[in-house]
Parts: structure tokens; C-alpha cells; sequence
């Protein structure tokens, strides 16, 4: 069974896309997103399937994403926000290299704002941060083998904090 070189979790506009995308360049791997391959399965954004379905359909369509692509990519894997939720995805996480990316609330909203494509920040994005933030962080935490601030630092630079975190050699 294969296993990706890196995992990226964190919170929802946290960069874990655009540094995920610097690093697979660094290390000469492939980069995939688990809310891409939704995307791309479903046929329709992510928003539209929490409208058309509610949180708890897209939350079983994202476990079988996150199960497939750790099973299946052998590069650098980003995973949605929320996947951290769901307690087999923590379990399957256990032994990866897993990092997660974080920021501040300030932080979240200039990067978020009123994003309608972020349905859990549609109505009040300071309030609902901080509470996505106190259900999760401790869950992020937990699965990571590495935690890496993104506040105040270009996505270069969180790229090389990650690489260092990890102890892994660019290609």
C-alpha cells in the first residue's frame, strides 16, 4: 500500500492548496486535494453539495475521498478543512507524515472573508472561525506530526518551514 509523502490539514483558506502545490514542485511528486477529487466526482462545487444535501452527505463523500486518496497517492495530499472530523480519517492519518497549517482568526478572515464558496463562514466569519477553530484545533493537533504557522509568512516560506518540519529533501 503506498502512502503520501505529506498530508496538509487545516482550516478552511489556510493555503494548504497553494503550499501543497509548492511542495509537490520541490520535492518532483504529484499533488492532490481531496475537495478537488469531490469537485471533480460530484460535478458540482462543494458549497452546492452542503445546499443541496447538507454538511452530513458531503462529510461521508469527503471520508471515502481522504480514504481513497491516502491509499492511492503517493505525493503530496492536501485534505478539506473538516476531514479531521471524522474519527476513522484520524485513524487512517495515524503514521503519516502529517502537517498542519495554521493562523489566526485575523489571519482567517482576511484570507476567507464572506466567501460564499465557505459555507460554514457564510453568515458571521470572526464568530464562526473561532468556533470551527475551538471544535477542531485540538483535532489537527492530534493527528499532526508537525504544526506550521502561516501568519505573516509567503507561501514560500511556509513551504520551507514544512520541508524542515519533516525532515524531507527537495528533488
Amino acid at each position: 500500500m503506498s502512502a503520501p509523502l505529506i498530508v496538509l490539514v487545516g482550516p478552511m483558506g489556510v493555503g494548504k492548496s497553494t503550499v501543497g502545490q509548492l511542495l509537490a514542485e520541490r520535492l518532483g511528486t504529484g499533488y492532490r486535494d481531496t475537495d478537488e477529487d469531490i469537485v471533480t466526482a460530484q460535478g458540482r462545487a462543494i458549497a452546492e453539495i452542503f445546499v443541496d444535501e447538507g454538511e452530513a452527505a458531503f462529510r461521508t463523500l469527503e471520508k471515502e475521498a481522504v480514504r481513497t486518496a491516502l491509499a492511492e497517492h503517493e505525493g503530496v495530499l492536501a485534505l478539506g478543512g473538516g476531514a479531521i472530523l471524522d474519527a476513522d480519517t484520524r485513524a487512517l492519518l495515524a503514521g503519516q507524515r502529517v502537517v498542519y497549517l495554521s493562523m489566526d482568526v485575523e489571519e482567517a478572515v482576511k484570507r476567507t472573508g464572506l466567501n460564499a464558496a465557505r459555507p460554514l463562514l457564510a453568515v458571521n466569519p470572526r464568530k464562526q472561525w473561532r468556533e470551527l477553530m475551538e471544535a477542531r484545533r485540538h483535532l489537527y493537533e492530534d493527528v499532526a506530526t508537525a504544526v506550521v504557522a502561516t501568519d505573516g509568512r509567503t507561501p514560500e516560506e511556509v513551504t520551507q518551514a514544512a520541508l524542515e518540519a519533516v525532515e524531507l529533501k527537495e528533488a
